[in-house]
């Protein structure tokens, strides 16, 4: 049966209005993507604005001086040994300390004295409120447990006053691995992976401290022999008692005739950075 040439010139006129509709339907398109990209453009640079503006500050969080002090060497200090265990007792977990679980430490044949969690605390405190900090010289405090769990403690983070939360804290530290800012992203203590040298910056002699160490130095007269140039890594025990072992240190010294304290070795340190940098 031969097919009419009418239908045949309504298929071809079908399908060159078929083309017009998408020809049509692409220039649309083209006038949307043109669009978005142009909106996407302006916000984006309404970003950038905003960043610029907002760099400088940021709300709610206790920040180091901004006037580039920074860019000039410092200290970093690593707390080695430090005593943060958490268990669960009863039903609850909690953060082990020689008062509160002397008699769980018996029955599970443990020392009760050597859970002294309350050796950072007052080591963090020493550290946090010192001049050297609040001058903008402190890069970094380093933790590192007796289990080898190591965490960082940025410079201005706030520390509680009280032991109690204090060690609510670190349990959530230690379950959750970090702790951010209220209102910010910015993790202001995080656990991070070992080993602590990684973290040190080039040019920095590593420092460890003991009393039973044969070189007894002057504090002050030993980081007045050390080099503007050269940043400092102090590695302090925060154990009851024991001597720190790390191979990584490139000096060992004691700095009393007599036994100290994490926090009074921590003070002392200090002490003699501020005098060597004009910090009163």
């Amino acid at each position: 049966m031969v097919r009419p040439y009418a239908t045949k010139g309504k298929k071809r006129k079908n399908r060159e209005e078929k083309y017009d509709r998408e020809e049509e339907v692409e220039e649309k398109e083209s006038v949307k993507r043109t669009s978005i990209e142009n909106s996407t453009n302006e916000a984006e640079g309404k970003e950038e604005e905003e960043d610029e503006a907002g760099a400088d500050e940021l709300v709610g969080i206790p920040i180091a001086p901004s006037d580039q002090i920074t860019r000039k060497t410092g200290v970093i200090f690593v707390l080695e040994k430090a005593s943060l265990e958490v268990a669960k007792v009863g039903k609850s977990y909690q953060l082990l300390n020689s008062d509160d679980h002397a008699n769980f430490l018996r029955k599970n044949n443990k020392n009760p004295a050597d859970y002294r969690p309350d050796i950072v605390h007052q080591a963090l405190l020493a550290i946090l409120d010192s001049p050297v900090n609040k001058a903008g010289r402190l890069q970094a405090v380093y933790v590192r447990t007796e289990k080898g769990v190591l965490f960082e403690v940025k410079p201005h983070v706030r520390i509680p006053r009280t032991y109690k939360r204090f060690s609510g804290i670190m349990l959530q530290l230690l379950q959750k691995l970090n702790i951010t800012a209220v209102g910010k992203r910015e993790k202001l203590l995080r656990v991070i992976k070992n080993p602590v040298t990684k973290y040190f910056p080039v040019n920095s002699r590593k420092i460890g401290f003991s009393y039973s160490s044969e070189k007894l130095v002057k504090m002050r007269k030993y980081v007045d022999a050390v080099g503007d140039d050269v940043n400092l890594v102090f590695v302090v025990g925060a154990m009851a008692h024991g001597k720190i072992e790390t191979e990584y240190t490139d000096d060992y010294i004691a700095i009393s005739g007599y036994p100290l304290s994490a926090a009074m070795c921590i003070a002392r340190i200090t002490e003699a950075l501020a005098d060597k940098w004009n910090i009163l």
